[in-house]
């Protein structure tokens, strides 16, 4: 066992980790992970934390997995680890320099401090220059682990102060046999959801336990079928938002309104109260995260259901030209040949293209529907 174990298909970049974890010259103050999407950045990320931390079990170190530092790292219980994943739209600057206070602190009982930021991507440059400073000149005892998509993605002053290690996408057999180790899932069932999920572990993970799941993706792929005209797409648009934000509201409702209890009771105000005016700023600020928090997740759900449409045209894509190659979709070949045979692979770019526009449009804050809108009217059949 080791804490490595589930970083999966990165030989390369686990090898450098847990060089830089057991030999001080292979060492520095600052990292920077990056990866597509289910490359495992945040898994790579707090293994390496564990690694760093591990106190070792009979010789072994640099992530023994057994210790109690690495179990209580891998857990996120570690007096001297700090991870920030933000499910908001940004890391705020406050966060940011709350950070520092803490980055500057010695060690409680660690080897080192080390400062996980999953979403290193997510800070705005007044944050990121915050930040700056404490990369520039850390104290020895810590640590700063950044996590990004690409190192395009944060700031190049920030970028040429770490040192960067690049994740890839891993074999979809690889995370198959991770599901079948670690969760015990069918390895038919597994090698499918890898395949669906484009060997993103934790999408894989929920697509082999959740049949609901399952379910959701198979509807977003049937649009692409469905669509025949202005209207169908109008529709279509509407039902992708409607599912989104149905899904983020389910999955914060509930954190919300615990959230909500916690800070009442904190203020001392009994349910039914009135709350006093010198207390609504208070709420008022957890209430604007927590919409924040669900705008996130909306995103993120519309998001993933515009990249299961780019892999079913990519399978169409690949009917289209005869390349030998396996199908992200196997379990939909029906309606992938179907588009392929009612389209051209020219018209399927096109298609592909307008889903990719959609995605930038909707991280640069265009109302989800006018951008789902002008997507689906591309996917329409042409003349």
């Amino acid at each position: 066992m080791s804490v490595w174990d589930d970083v999966v298909g990165q030989p390369d970049a686990v090898a450098l980790l847990r060089r830089a974890a057991t030999d001080p010259a292979a060492m520095t103050h600052a990292w920077l992970l990056t990866g597509p999407p289910g490359s495992g950045r945040s898994v790579a990320a707090r293994a390496f934390a564990a690694a760093l931390q591990c106190t070792g079990t009979d010789g072994e170190t640099g992530g023994c997995g057994r210790c109690h530092a690495c179990t209580t790292t891998l857990a996120g219980t570690h007096p001297d680890l700090t991870v920030v994943a933000t499910d908001k739209v940004v890391i705020t600057i406050d966060e940011v320099r709350d950070l520092i206070m803490t980055g500057a602190r010695t060690p409680s009982s660690g080897r080192f401090r080390v400062i996980v930021v999953e979403d290193a991507d997510r800070m705005a440059e007044r944050t990121t220059n915050v930040l700056l400073k404490a990369i520039e000149e850390p104290p020895p005892h810590t640590v700063w682990v950044l996590c990004a998509p690409s190192a395009q993605d944060v700031l190049p002053t920030i970028r040429s102060r770490c040192r960067g290690v690049v994740l890839r996408v891993p074999p979809a057999q690889d995370v198959a046999d991770l599901l079948v180790r670690r969760d015990g899932v069918d390895p038919g069932v597994a090698l499918t959801a890898a395949r669906a999920a484009q060997s993103h572990v934790g999408l894989a993970r929920r697509l082999a336990r959740d049949d609901d799941a399952r379910r959701r993706r198979d509807a977003v792929l049937e649009i692409a079928r469905r669509i025949r005209g202005v209207g169908d797409a109008v529709l279509a648009a509407g039902e992708l938002v409607d599912v989104a934000t149905a899904e983020a509201v389910a999955t914060t409702a509930e954190r919300d309104a615990v959230e909500k209890a916690e800070l009442l009771r904190a203020l001392g105000v009994h349910e039914g109260d009135t709350l006093p005016p010198r207390l609504r700023s208070q709420l008022k600020q957890l209430e604007d995260d927590q919409k924040r928090r669900a705008t996130r997740r909306q995103r993120d759900v519309l998001d993933r259901s515009m990249v299961d449409l780019l892999s079913l045209y990519r399978d169409v894509l690949v009917v289209q030209l005869g390349a030998t190659v396996d199908l992200v979709n196997a379990e939909h070949d029906a309606t992938v040949r179907a588009l392929a045979a009612d389209s051209t692979p020219e018209q399927t770019i096109r298609r592909m293209d307008a889903i990719g526009t959609a995605r930038e449009r909707l991280e640069g804050n265009v109302a989800p529907l006018l951008a789902l809108e002008a997507m689906t009217v591309a996917l329409r059949p042409q003349g």
